[in-house]
């Protein structure tokens, strides 16, 4: 199992952000796609910091094209000598709609035809198969020598999708190479409808589980004192409750039996009332949406609820806590 740090650089400090993160002791490094890009940072880490693998986890794809995307995710392949990942999403469809101004729906369909054409890119470029992809969203049918970069020293980059309903799962299944698990997530909403989701898909492409990557995204809560323990936790109070007003995420709730809760966080985000989202959160659903203990015990913990579906792990942790604290971490998740 590998193991992923959030990277939550900037242009002006990716480089020190990035050498800073491989000296804590991760393998890899995962951008988000929030108020910055996501693919330019990921230039500099690979550059300063070249033993990390490094991924988006995600690039909201639906905005970019399919050609796009391709063209980038090839350049970060072969500028980090095949370390990079191309992790994309669908965003939710108020954000598809109303910032982005595209058409949503049908997301899984649109999402699967969009995989399958960036794969038409890369098996042009790497194997000199003509570019002839027609579908009903997508189609490119021209590949001219000026434009095509030829085969990549590296190999094909991976696409990893982040998903969450059971359909985009499943295309996930279907046509990615691996999944990317939402942070929202329960351990019963894993078992009972995410991994059935992607063994639909890899029955479907012929696929076992050893040919897919499945990355488990972990909220953490602790703290070197009571004092850093309660700041963190009150930080991931207002994610969780952020991430629960969402009625998409309801699933993961309805799992442990908090799908009750879904509509007060909805009203309570609509009329703005954030702290009391975070105050909605209490231990129980602390226990069922996150890791929390005393850093010593963090890694155990971590082992026993995800080390057996888990290819990478990604830790979330929204809040200041040392380098030290997350190296010995890190540390006894090798161990």
């Amino acid at each position: 199992m590998k193991i992923d740090g959030p990277f939550y650089a900037q242009l002006n400090n990716a480089a020190t952000e990035a050498a800073r993160l491989a000296g804590i002791g991760y393998d890899g490094i995962y951008t988000l796609e929030g108020s910055t890009d996501p693919f330019l940072p990921l230039v500099l880490a690979s550059e300063h910091a070249p033993e990390l693998d490094i991924a988006t986890a995600i690039a909201v794809a639906f905005p970019r094209n399919p050609s796009h995307i391709a063209y980038q995710a090839w350049d970060l392949q072969t500028y980090s000598k095949g370390r990079f990942s191309l992790g994309i999403g669908s965003q939710i469809k108020p954000h598809i709609e109303k910032r982005f101004g595209l058409a949503f729906d049908p997301a899984a369909a649109r999402m699967r035809e969009y995989i399958l054409a960036v794969k038409a890119f890369f098996d042009c470029w790497q194997y000199e198969k003509p570019l002839n992809f027609e579908g009903e969203y997508y189609r490119h049918t021209l590949m001219t020598p000026m434009f095509n970069p030829g085969p990549n020293p590296y190999g094909i980059p991976p696409i990893m999708l982040g998903a969450f309903g059971p359909k985009m799962t499943e295309v996930a299944g279907e046509v990615a190479d691996g999944l990317i698990v939402h942070p929202f997530n329960t351990l019963p909403f894993i078992n009972e409808l995410t991994l059935p989701a992607v063994a639909r898909g890899l029955e479907k492409s012929a696929r076992v589980r050893s040919d897919f990557c499945l990355q488990i995204n972990a909220i953490v809560i602790t703290g070197e004192s009571d004092e850093e323990y309660r700041a963190a936790e009150a930080s991931v109070k207002g994610l969780l409750g952020f991430y629960g007003s969402t009625p998409a995420y309801r699933p993961a709730m309805d799992a442990v039996g908090l799908g009750h809760l879904q509509p007060l966080l909805n009203t309570l985000s609509k009329e703005g009332k954030w702290d009391e989202l975070a105050e909605s959160v209490n231990d129980e659903f602390l226990d069922a949406f996150t890791t929390r203990g005393q850093p010593e015990d963090i890694a155990d913990l971590l082992k026993v609820k995800y080390g057996e579906h888990a290819d990478r792990l990604a830790i979330y942790a929204p809040y200041q806590a040392s380098d030290e604290l997350w190296r010995a971490i890190v540390a006894d998740l090798h161990s």
